[in-house]
């Protein structure tokens, strides 16, 4: 098992979409895995905030963020 640590800096849904994605598939491979939210990132800690709008990809923060929640992952701001 593995320790990982995902920064987001970013304000933008694709950064954030990828980060908690990352941060999902880790866990769910059985790491711990810790999140941080720095510079820009920290708008990701308003619980008011869309998380619905789509990346290129067609995902969106809003299908990885409840798993990280659900499961307790630890972010910091």
């Amino acid at each position: 098992m593995a320790n990982f640590l995902f920064v987001l800096s970013k304000d933008d849904s694709a950064s954030a979409t990828r980060c908690f994605q990352f941060s999902k598939i880790a866990h769910s491979k059985g790491h711990k895995v810790d999140v941080f939210f720095i510079e820009d990132g920290v708008r990701w800690a308003d619980s008011t905030r869309d998380l619905s709008v789509k990346t290129a990809t067609g995902d969106c923060p809003n299908d990885y963020l409840p798993y990280l929640v659900e499961n307790e992952i630890p972010i910091g701001v």
